[in-house]
């Protein structure tokens, strides 16, 4: 039975446990809801909530769950011969979960029967053709070992989902009898129902803490295994980085943490003045008619896709600089470069620095500036020694969003910077950033037991520590500003 049958079921159990709820409350009460301690709802989602939850994050914490045992427990099942002669664990991985995929749609659709995929082989062209011919061929580099694999991962997951079934219906029928025979006039429904519900905010709002705690733990778990394989100092102070699967790899970050640091200093140092120059224009200055068409205008910035940024640095401003700076100075020949990159990503920060700073700079009191303008200060005087101090701590918070997406950014850098890993100086010569180098290493067919692809984990990791750093320094300077003005 599919999951999503299951929890349809669930679902439809619980809409019949709210009406019997409500109808069972008024039974009980003679007629009379006014015996009642809650309203007739709340005893109907009493039945409702402890009918479908229990039910409903079983199916949730099975999905998590089934797949990797049913997939250790197909692959347990294949011989060591067969196994030794794997030489890419992963590829054949992917390769049972692919075939898996084509023979579990197959007996969805009805092209196959469970019994004929259970006996299918190779040399059964027939079968085959129906598969093809509906569009569900196995891998292409499948064999006798991975079409094994694939079969018990299909009967083993097959049963899984109709045990699930079982459990699922039996807890949901668990539950409604037990939330059913809780019913009487003196049940306090009302108080039961908001204690579940407070539950469900709760069990929401821990979602983001696990999951920044999973992250984080993921990233250590495979920076260690990384560390265990290839030398932290090599790592953390080495100066080249060239990344060869086999051996002989030299992973050294300075050179990605350098290329990070430069061009997003150039993207900020492009979007942080014109962005809070334009906030103190529209905010300070301009009229309610030219605010009500600049500021839509230039927030179009931040909807542009980031590939297209990309394609504009490629097709326009690069060769522009390579023609009127980089060449006539003697600074390089290519139009792929740390200035390009930086270029055209502060021009997409404009948004983020603006807007934010806007917003801010208008929600300081105006009665600090009828102060200021009433002591005799002028209308710069007033921006520059009484409006900004009292923002300063929302403009801090802006300018870091813009460094958190400077840094986190990845299509401009690459269709901008090109690839190269080095340590330079000169702004019109090709880099990288780590974002890049992260996704390049987990591209394609790779290893992942092997340091040139656990490396991109921990990448990730220090660019994790990079970002917790910013917003350290950035909260430091919020407490300090907000005690004066507050």
């Amino acid at each position: 039975m599919p999951v999503s049958w299951i929890a349809s079921c669930v679902i439809a159990l619980a809409v019949v446990g709210y009406i019997i709820g409500r109808m069972r409350a008024v039974s009980q009460a003679g007629g009379d809801t006014r015996r009642l301690h809650s309203r007739t709802n709340y005893y109907g989602w009493n039945v409702a909530l402890f009918t479908a939850i229990p039910a409903l994050v079983l199916i949730l914490i099975w999905q998590f769950v089934q797949p990797p045992l049913v997939l250790q427990s197909a692959l347990g099942k294949v011989p060591e011969a067969a196994s030794a002669e794997v030489s890419n664990q992963s590829l054949f991985v992917s390769d049972v979960l692919r075939t898996a995929n084509s023979l579990d749609r197959a007996i969805s659709r009805k092209v196959l029967t469970a019994d004929e995929v259970t006996g299918l082989t190779l040399e059964n062209k027939d079968a085959l053709a129906k598969m093809t011919a509906a569009q569900l061929p196995l891998a292409t580099s499948v064999n006798a070992t991975v079409l094994t694999a694939a079969q018990d991962y299909v009967a083993t997951s097959r049963m899984g989902n109709t045990i699930l079934g079982i459990a699922a219906l039996v807890l949901g029928l668990g539950g409604f009898a037990f939330a059913y025979l809780r019913i009487n006039p003196a049940f306090r429904a009302r108080n039961v129902v908001e204690s579940f519900v407070k539950g469900m905010l709760i069990a929401s709002a821990s979602i983001a803490i696990f999951t920044t705690l999973g992250i984080v733990l993921s990233m250590l778990f495979e920076s260690g295994n990384f560390f265990s394989q290839y030398p932290w100092q090599d790592f953390f102070f080495g100066t080249t980085w060239s990344p060869k699967f086999g051996g002989g790899s030299q992973l050294g970050i300075l050179p990605l943490v350098w290329g990070t640091l430069y061009i997003s200093f150039i993207a900020l140092a492009v979007a942080v003045p014109i962005g809070l120059f334009a906030a103190i224009y529209m905010s300070e200055y301009a009229s309610p008619r030219l605010r009500s068409v600049a500021k839509p205008l230039i927030e179009i910035l931040a909807g542009i896709p980031t590939i297209v940024y990309g394609l504009f640095a490629l097709i326009t401003v690069g060769p522009m600089l390579r023609d009127y700076f980089a060449q006539p100075l003697g600074l390089g020949n290519s139009g792929s470069s740390v200035m390009t990159a930086g270029l055209v990503m502060g021009i997409m920060l404009i948004p983020f620095v603006s807007s934010l700073s806007d917003d801010i700079i208008n929600a300081v009191p105006q009665s600090l500036r009828d102060g200021a303008l009433g002591l005799g200060s002028t209308p710069s005087e007033t921006v520059r020694k009484v409006v900004l101090p009292a923002a300063l701590p929302g403009i801090v918070g802006a300018i870091l969003l813009a460094a958190s997406r400077a840094i986190g950014e990845t299509m401009i850098v690459v269709m901008g910077a090109g690839a190269a890993a080095k340590l330079d100086l000169n702004p019109f010569e090709a880099m990288t950033t780590i974002t890049v180098k992260i996704v390049s290493q987990l591209t394609g067919d790779t290893d992942f037991a092997a340091p040139e692809t656990l490396v991109a984990f921990a990448l990730g990791l220090t660019l994790f520590v990079v970002t917790l750093g910013l917003n350290i320094v950035a909260l430091y300077v919020v407490r300090k500003y907000r005690e004066q003005y507050e």
